[in-house]
């Protein structure tokens, strides 16, 4: 009897360097997940009849209604080179910008990615995206071009004009690896048709080529366009199955773990390299100390929390005692999952290397699973942070205690989603992506957690900055025991972007870290300041500038509890803030300890941070997004209206045959109903895309009027910082 897939992938998974991890990532509809079932299909996990119409990785009943992929879904599968079996971790992510923060996430466990690419579209911003999260977190790339049968049919090109614009779309996606990959692999990880790491097909039709299989096998464009004309699609999947020419590519060109977590484990991991717990992670050895990211949670009606993730070093066994680094607490490990398909296979244990299911943890997407306390792997962050907001409430009083236990499971299953729940206002609030980010989520919570809801219209998430050096100012102790001395100055926006771009790591710096030092310096810091700096959060960091204060490292915790207080919710109108330097210049702290515990320390360094700021002429800052608008040319006039009716500025407009691109950027402040406005501008034929997204000042003439408002929402008292 021919042997159980289960028991393949239970025998295949000691062997790291037969396992591939991998991720698919594109642009919305280009087709991702009709190509994760053909996958699927051809390793003999669902019937071929089925593939793409089962959409077996869509497994939410919204995901399945409206067409698109929501969460990222794992599943495991062996495929055969030349005699070799291969076990090889799927990961499928969604395409819809809102839901980005799943893919940032499924980045971090596997060490591959299939980017996909629609032939007709080209290189989409969601490709960029996902191309940028993909090599932030040091996954090396791989393309497949998809739907070019719509280039036969719809189009009906030449071979010489197919072949002109698949080497348009290769420079593209070569120039933006060249442009975002570390400095070392910037040549290295570009993709290429002559060896094989570029395939092109049709996932609808379950074909696919690439250069090496085309020799092997004699195959030619001519007869592709051959079978299209004389309807013999049929005879293309059989002389070149998708499955195959995809796997073959992934084995051949995507790395092993042992061989990916040499050069990932130094980006992510900013423990010590060469202790023991360093040289198990980069080697990826099993019977080194336990290291297992958790990257997703899925609540399962059976199982409960079940944890998926990676494991970087050692063997988790069932029944294990484990320690979790965000929580702080030890759990037992209950039970252990490797994905047969979409289906669960429970397991004794499983050796590093592998993308794994876990109960019994109730930890959070990002969380480090270890056997004691020790050094986590780096926060996974999101390219684009959550914007809009909307304050929710249950509408039966007695569903309360449900609803907050619901929205903690939300926040698990989608990090992306920030809960604020505040015990004092009773106010619950989600921040999210956008309108449809949000609108997912409460019909989530309404169909499949069963519990009614209102909620307020979308609120715009606003920064608040300063635009000048403060004076010092002093912050003092309810039993004037203590005075904290702070200054506040803009970052340099050199620093900023090197946080935004992950090189400077958003953390608490226990240490002295060198090579933390000279990222400052090259950013332009001067080295002793460099090794001054204790706390990168959120955009903003904290200078320890004291000289030879006794106490210092015993209220030091609590200066950095407040100054992430503070960067949370600023001085004018508690917005997070961004863009700020906080410098403790000074500190005079009373001899008994007693006398300085949080209770004293917390509100004067509180009202030090936020008086400093007050006096440095603080500012709000609105979200900005950068939108790429495609309809029929005889819409552009509509766009054009469109996008200056909402505050925006049109930067671009192409023509490109009958249709036109334009790229526009406008305040999330404005964006509330586009959707239904570009309907209406365009009689449903235009679309747009999220590009990019930012922070700017809101114009002077709506400071006051926006402060007032959001100070009256947020029931603060009715007195105006000085922005002087």
């Amino acid at each position: 009897m021919s042997e159980k897939m289960v028991d393949k992938v239970t025998r295949l998974m000691t062997k790291q360097q037969f396992i591939r991890n991998i991720g698919i990532a594109a642009h919305i509809d280009h087709g991702k997940t009709t190509f994760s079932d053909n996958l699927l299909a051809g390793a003999g996990m669902m019937s071929e009849e089925l593939a793409g119409q089962q959409l077996a990785l869509d497994f939410h009943e919204d995901e399945q209604q409206r067409g698109i992929t929501i969460d990222s879904a794992s599943v495991s599968m062996v495929h055969d080179v030349e005699g070799k079996e291969y076990l090889i971790n799927l990961i499928d992510t969604p395409g819809h910008v809102d839901f980005g923060g799943d893919v940032t996430r499924a980045m971090r466990a596997v060490d591959g990615a299939i980017v996909l690419v629609d032939a007709v579209e080209g290189v989409m911003p969601q490709t960029e995206t996902v191309l940028k999260q993909s090599l932030r977190e040091r996954v090396k790339p791989i393309l497949f071009i998809n739907k070019v049968d719509r280039l036969i049919k719809e189009l009906q090109l030449t071979p010489e004009q197919m072949q002109e614009r698949f080497i348009k779309i290769i420079e593209n996606v070569n120039k933006l690896i060249k442009s975002i990959a570390p400095e070392e692999y910037k040549e290295k990880w570009g993709v290429n048709v002559q060896d094989g790491s570029v395939a092109f097909g049709s996932a609808v039709h379950n074909w696919a080529l690439s250069t090496s299989y085309m020799k092997k096998h004699g195959i030619s464009f001519k007869d592709i366009i051959d079978a299209y004309i004389n309807d013999k699609r049929d005879e293309l999947k059989k002389k070149a199955p998708l499955h195959i020419i995809v796997l073959d590519a992934v084995i051949n060109h995507l790395p092993n773990p042992i061989e990916a977590q040499e050069y990932r484990i130094p980006k992510l991991w900013h423990g010590e390299l060469e202790s023991e717990e360093g040289k198990a992670l980069m080697k990826c050895n099993p019977n080194g100390p336990l290291f297992f990211v958790i990257t997703k949670i899925v609540v399962d009606k059976n199982a409960g929390e079940i944890s998926a993730g990676r494991l970087f070093s050692g063997t988790i066994h069932k029944g294990d005692e484990a320690y979790m680094s965000m929580g702080k607490k030890s759990l037992r490990i209950q039970q252990i999952f490797i994905y047969n398909g979409a289906k669960r296979e429970i397991v004794d244990n499983v050796p590093s290397g592998n993308i794994i299911g876990v109960a019994g943890l109730k930890g959070t997407p990002g969380e480090t699973i270890t056997s004691g306390p020790t050094e986590p792997f780096e926060k996974i962050t999101h390219i684009f942070e959550p914007v809009i907001t909307k304050a929710i409430e249950a509408k039966r009083p007695s569903d309360l205690p449900k609803l907050i236990d619901v929205l903690k499971t939300v926040q698990k299953e989608d990090p992306t989603i920030e809960i604020e729940i505040n015990e004092e206002t009773g106010e619950h609030l989600m921040h999210g992506m956008g309108e449809l980010h949000l609108e997912v989520i409460e019909n989530r919570i309404v169909s499949e957690k069963g519990v009614e809801i209102q909620t307020s219209p979308p609120i715009v998430v606003y920064r608040e900055t300063i635009t000048k050096n403060s004076p010092e100012v002093e912050g003092k102790t309810p039993n004037k025991h203590n005075k904290f001395f702070f200054k506040v100055e803009p970052l340099e926006d050199s620093i900023l972007k090197a946080i935004k771009d992950g090189e400077i790591p958003e953390m608490r710096i226990k240490k002295k870290d060198l090579l933390l030092r000279d990222k400052f310096v090259a950013c332009g810091m001067d080295s002793k300041t460099a090794l001054k700096v204790k706390d990168v959060y959120k955009g903003n960091i904290l200078i320890d500038a004291t000289r030879g204060v006794v106490h210092i490292g015993e209220v030091m915790e609590m200066i950095m509890d407040m100054f992430e207080d503070v960067m949370s919710a600023g001085s004018v109108a508690r917005e997070p803030c961004f863009k700020v330097k906080v410098i403790l210049t000074d500190t005079k702290l009373h001899e008994d300890a007693i006398h300085r515990g949080p209770a004293q320390a917390y509100p004067a360094i509180r009202e030090g941070i936020r008086g400093a700021m007050n006096l440095a002429r603080p500012l709000l800052f609105e979200p900005l997004q950068t939108l790429r608008f495609e309809a029929p040319a005889e819409f552009m006039g509509e766009i054009s209206k469109l996008i200056s009716n909402k505050r925006g500025q049109l930067l671009d407009m192409q023509q490109e045959g009958e249709e036109i691109t334009a790229i526009g950027k406008l305040p999330v402040g404005e964006m509330f109903g586009l959707a239904s406005d570009l309907r209406s501008a365009t009689g449903g034929r235009g679309s747009s895309s999220l590009v990019d997204q930012a922070f700017e000042k809101l114009p002077e003439e709506l400071q006051r009027k926006i402060i007032k408002r959001i100070r009256e929402r947020k029931g603060l008292k009715e007195e105006e910082p000085s922005s002087e």
